[in-house]
């Protein structure tokens, strides 16, 4: 691949990290006064009305794009996903953008801490010190023991979990399945099921919060089209180290926007966090290119 795709890629993985950190900071704005599944339900509507649109104009149509081998497995995914989603966004209106992401930036360790049971790879040791590491950090942003410790901040971490485990399905279903046909199950899956969910905490919104939503969905759409570029132009593993500027970004927003402080154990557990994670990426390209 040439330099200049992977710079591209780069610079797409940071322009997406930019756009999902917008889109956090609206959905903790308009979940703070609306229910959260009702915020996540509009925005799956946009979602899947962009997947749609995109297996409308692919090779074969929708029928093409939505053909799967394994359907429980793409609905499960959806699903899955849709869930994550509203527990992270009921942790941004309860912690902030720079505690949750803080906590929801152990996710990779998470992903290489599950590959062995999940997908049957294999965890060397460095990587199982890595995950060690990156899992004090979380401690460290927690810290069980010192004052009162708040149940709402284990609320990033079962948000983590579940996109790991996300993340661990995906590569699954890509045995057998493309990347565009788990695209389309991602949205289409979780659309009817925030629908059927969400529908029933509908509520009025102001016209202007509304213009706030129409942003919100804009800048979900404009994200995943930005990350599908990414990984057309570059390789995964180039520019996934570059996902980690999602945690500087959304923590740069709530403290600017939304003015959030950056304790002193947040900013330390974080960076051991991302250490780790940056290690897990390194040592998982290492092994590829082995």
């Amino acid at each position: 691949m040439k330099a200049q795709d992977t710079r591209a890629g780069i610079a797409l993985m940071a322009l997406t990290m930019a756009i999902f950190s917008v889109q956090d900071g609206l959905s903790q704005h308009l979940a703070a006064k609306y229910n959260v599944m009702m915020v996540v339900m509009i925005r799956y509507w946009f979602f899947a009305a962009f997947v749609l649109a995109l297996a409308a104009r692919s090779s074969g149509g929708v029928r093409a794009m939505a053909a799967t081998r394994q359907p429980l497995l793409q609905i499960g995914r959806g699903v899955l996903l849709a869930t994550e989603i509203c527990v992270m966004v009921a942790a941004f209106t309860v912690l902030g953008l720079v505690e949750s992401h803080a906590v929801f930036a152990s996710y990779p360790l998470l992903v290489a801490a599950l590959s062995g049971p999940v997908l049957g790879e294999r965890v060397g040791r460095p990587r199982w010190i890595a995950i060690g590491i990156g899992f004090v950090g979380v401690l460290v942003i927690l810290r069980p023991g010192f004052g009162v410790f708040s149940i709402y901040a284990l609320i990033p971490v079962c948000s983590a979990s579940m996109f790991a485990l996300y993340a661990l399905l995906t590569r699954f279903a890509a045995r057998r399945d493309t990347s565009l046909t788990s695209f389309f199950w991602t949205g289409v899956a979780g659309a009817m099921a925030m629908t059927v969910i969400g529908i029933w905490f509908w509520e009025p919104m102001s016209a202007a919060d509304w213009v706030w939503m129409t942003a919100l969905c804009i800048a979900g759409v404009t994200g995943h089209w930005t990350l599908i570029r990414c990984y057309e132009v570059a390789e995964a593993s180039a520019v996934q180290p570059f996902a980690y500027l999602h945690l500087v970004f959304a923590s740069l927003i709530g403290v600017t926007i939304f003015s959030e402080a950056l304790a002193a154990n947040v900013v330390f557990g974080a960076a051991i966090i991302v250490a780790a994670g940056l290690f897990t990426l390194w040592r998982e390209r290492q092994r590829r290119d082995a």
